[in-house]
C-alpha cells in the first residue's frame, strides 16, 4: 500500500511534465542553444525537486521541516502541477485537431501540402500563456486572499420560531484546519472580526486540525478568543478524528481523539457529540443538535447519528442541526428527519477555487457535493454551507474566500 501511495503522485507528475514539456520544447525552438538548455534544467530541476520532496514528505517524519517550509512548498508544487494540468488542455485540443488532420490525410481528403501534422508554435505558446493565468492567481490567493476574510449575513425565516429569538444572532464558524497555519496572526486577525458581530451564540462545524489534535494546541491562545454570551457549540469533522495518517496503536489513535475532545473543553465549546442541547430564553426553547462526522461521498466515516443525537427534543418547534458534512442533509437529514429546520455545515471548502459573483457561483466541488456553498432550501428544510475559514493542501483561496457567518433568526 506504502508503495502505491508513493508510486500514483509520482507517475501523474512525471506523465503531466513530460506532456507539457512538448509546448516548452515547441516554443522555444527558435532560442538559443543555451537558452534551450538552461530552460531544460531548470523544468526538469524543479520537476525532480517535487519528486523528491514529495517522497521525503511521505516516508520522512513531519518534523524534518519547519512547518513553515513544508506547507509552503507543498503549495508552490502544487500551483505548479495544477498549472501545467491546466496547460495541458489546450495542447490536447492541439493534439486532437493534429490527429484530425492526419486522418484526413491518411484517407486522402485532403493534399498533404496543404496540411502540417506538426505541432503548432502557436498553440504550444497558448497552452503556456493558460498555465500561467491560474499559476499567477494561485499566488495571489496564497498571498492575499487566502486571508481575505469575509462576513456573510444570512436571515433565516423559520415560521415556527417563538417570538423571543426574533433577531437572535448566531455566528458559524468551519474548517479551521489549524495545522496550515504558520502563526496565528492570521487566526488572530478572523477571529477579531467573528468578534465585531456581536453574535449572540457561536456555531462551529468541524475540522479543527489537519491530522493531529496537537495541531491546535499553538493556538490555544487564538482559539480561546471565540466566544458569545450564549455559548459556543461545536461538532467534530472528518479531519478531527486522525483517520488520514498511521498510529503506532488504536490507542494511539484514541488518544489523538481524546485530546482533541479535551481541547474542545479548553476552549470552554460545548462538543455535541450525537447529542442536544435545549438552550432557553425568557422561557422559549431551541434544540441544538449535534452529530459526529458523516458522510455520504467519498466513502468519508459515518459516525454521526441523528436518531440519537435527537432524542429528548422531537418536541420543540425549532431544531438546529450542526452536521460537519452537507452530504448528510440530502442522505439522511432531508429524507428521515423533516422536523430539521436547519442543519449547518461545512466541509468543502468551496474546493478553495472557483469563481462568484451575483447570480453565479461555480466551483470544480460542485460535481462532488451538490450542496456545496451557501443556502439551499427543499420544502421546509433549509442548509447552510460555510466555505471554512481556513486552507488544507492548496495555503490559499482563489474566488472562493475564507468566511464567517452570521445568521439572524426570523419568524416573519
Amino acid at each position: 500500500m506504502t508503495l502505491l501511495r508513493l508510486a500514483i503522485p509520482v507517475i501523474l507528475i512525471v506523465l503531466i511534465d513530460i506532456y507539457f514539456f512538448q509546448a516548452v520544447k515547441t516554443s522555444s525552438r527558435d532560442f538559443s542553444a543555451g537558452a534551450k538548455n538552461g530552460i531544460f534544467w531548470a523544468y526538469w530541476l524543479f520537476t525532480a525537486f517535487s519528486l523528491v520532496f514529495i517522497l521525503l514528505m511521505m516516508l520522512m517524519p513531519q518534523t524534518f521541516l519547519s512547518k513553515f517550509v513544508r506547507i509552503y512548498i507543498i503549495s508552490v508544487i502544487m500551483i505548479v502541477i495544477l498549472s501545467k494540468l491546466i496547460g495541458s488542455l489546450f495542447l490536447l485540443l492541439d493534439d486532437i485537431t493534429r490527429f484530425l488532420k492526419w486522418s484526413f490525410l491518411k484517407f486522402g481528403f485532403f493534399a498533404e501540402a496543404e496540411y502540417s501534422t506538426s505541432r503548432t508554435k502557436f498553440m504550444s505558446q497558448v497552452g503556456i500563456i493558460m498555465s500561467l493565468l491560474p499559476f499567477t492567481s494561485f499566488i495571489y490567493g496564497m498571498v492575499k486572499t487566502g486571508f481575505d476574510y469575509k462576513v456573510r449575513t444570512v436571515k433565516l425565516l423559520l415560521p415556527n420560531l417563538p417570538d423571543v429569538f426574533n433577531g437572535y444572532k448566531i455566528a458559524q464558524l468551519s474548517d479551521i484546519h489549524s495545522g496550515s497555519f504558520s502563526n496565528g496572526n492570521a487566526l488572530k486577525k478572523a477571529i477579531g472580526l467573528l468578534s465585531e458581530q456581536e453574535a449572540d451564540m457561536i456555531f462551529f462545524t468541524g475540522d479543527l486540525v489537519n491530522n493531529r489534535s496537537d495541531e491546535a494546541e499553538n493556538f490555544i491562545a487564538e482559539l480561546s478568543a471565540i466566544k458569545a454570551k450564549d455559548g459556543v457549540y461545536s461538532v467534530l469533522g472528518n479531519h478531527d478524528y486522525g483517520d488520514y495518517i498511521p498510529w503506532d496503536s488504536p490507542e494511539a489513535k484514541a488518544a489523538n481523539l481524546q485530546q482533541m475532545v479535551d481541547i474542545h473543553a479548553r476552549l470552554g465549546w460545548k462538543l455535541l457529540r450525537n447529542q442536544n442541547h435545549i438552550f432557553e430564553k425568557d422561557g422559549a426553547q431551541l434544540a441544538i443538535i449535534g452529530v459526529e462526522n458523516w458522510g455520504g461521498a467519498m466513502r468519508f466515516p459515518k459516525y454521526g447519528d441523528l436518531v440519537v443525537a435527537k432524542k429528548g427534543v422531537e418536541h420543540l418547534p425549532v431544531k438546529l442541526l450542526l452536521s460537519h458534512d452537507p452530504s448528510h442533509w440530502d442522505a439522511k437529514v432531508r429524507p428521515e428527519h423533516p422536523d430539521i429546520d436547519v442543519t449547518f455545515s461545512g466541509h468543502t471548502h468551496g474546493f478553495q477555487f472557483g469563481i462568484e459573483i451575483p447570480g453565479f457561483k461555480w466551483s470544480p466541488v460542485q460535481y462532488v457535493y451538490k450542496q456545496w456553498a451557501g443556502l439551499y432550501e427543499e420544502g421546509k428544510q433549509k442548509l447552510y454551507v460555510n466555505r471554512g475559514l481556513g486552507f488544507l493542501g492548496y495555503l490559499g483561496r482563489v474566488g472562493i474566500l475564507p468566511e464567517i457567518t452570521v445568521f439572524e433568526l426570523s419568524n416573519k
